[in-house]
């Protein structure tokens, strides 16, 4: 389980592809902390560290994990948010982030208004998601406020901080990113369909 509280930045040195997988090599200055079959959340992507070799890490995503992440469209050079799994002894600073992406969603609009962000994302209703006003979104992992929310879109603001130290600095209009939609939510929205 994770918070949605990004640690640090990675950057993809290398991508394997053997048959529907993807193997991905990261440099960050975590990576040497890592334990092999750790659980390490990646863009908000759940994925078990299966290799390290000094500052890099290598994890490996399925074709399942391929299909419903942004993961399939990663470049050599590309930043990626990383974020450990939460300690049990820890500040829950956060949100409930299971690191299980939802669905994806495309950048809309990004509106500088002057020292902080507005970011639009537009994403497919059809899956039945949603997102309430003031309530939790993970936006590549990272844990976020909906400001607006409409049946196949919201919003989010950023602050400075928040640009600086995660990947966001690089989403730009037309960027897809992951999305993981609030886990009480999803449980409620469940219910509710299966009353009906």
């Amino acid at each position: 389980m994770f918070t949605g509280i990004i640690e640090t930045l990675g950057t993809v040195t290398k991508i394997e592809r053997e048959q529907t997988n993807l193997h991905i090599y990261i440099h960050s200055d975590l990576s040497s902390q890592l334990k092999i079959d750790q659980s390490v959340s990646h863009n908000g992507v759940c994925l078990t560290v299966v290799g390290i070799e000094g500052d890099i890490h290598k994890v490996t995503a399925i074709d399942e994990t391929l299909q419903k992440t942004s993961l399939s469209s990663l470049q050599e050079g590309q930043l990626i948010n990383i974020e450990r799994c939460t300690q049990a002894n820890g500040r829950f600073d956060g949100h409930i982030v299971q690191g299980h992406v939802d669905q994806t969603a495309v950048c809309i609009s990004k509106e500088n208004h002057d020292g902080s962000w507005l970011f639009t994302f537009q994403y497919d209703p059809s899956f039945s998601n949603i997102t309430v006003e003031k309530g939790s979104i993970a936006v590549n992992g990272i844990s976020l406020t909906v400001v607006n929310s409409l049946q196949d879109r919201f919003s989010v603001a950023i602050i400075p901080y928040t640009i600086e130290h995660t990947n966001l600095k690089h989403v730009h209009v037309g960027t897809v990113v992951n999305l993981e939609f609030d886990i009480v939510g999803k449980y409620i929205s469940k219910i509710m369909a299966l009353r009906n």
